[in-house]
């Protein structure tokens, strides 16, 4: 996050920092700190980073999805026209 603050790319910096240390084996953990946005957790996982900080509402929106809502909400009003 406060990479991307000044214009460079965070993520970018993730995925050479996992390239140089799976070419040479070394044994440290990836951090990707300050991640502010839900996507930009799902973007870390992809490119390895082992373990990430940022705010709880970046977290919990991997819990939601509007697509999944819409469907909850189809299945509950099929569900109860059906009992």
């Amino acid at each position: 996050g406060r990479l991307d603050d000044i214009s460079t790319d965070g993520l970018n910096l993730i995925a050479e920092i996992r390239t140089i240390y799976d070419n040479y084996g070394f044994e440290t953990e990836i951090l990707a700190a300050s991640v502010r946005h839900t996507m930009h957790i799902i973007d870390c996982a992809k490119l390895g980073a082992d373990v990430m900080t940022g705010p709880l509402s970046a977290i919990e929106g991997l819990l939601k999805h509007p697509l999944t809502d819409i469907g909850l909400a189809k299945f509950l009003e099929d569900y109860k026209k059906g009992n």
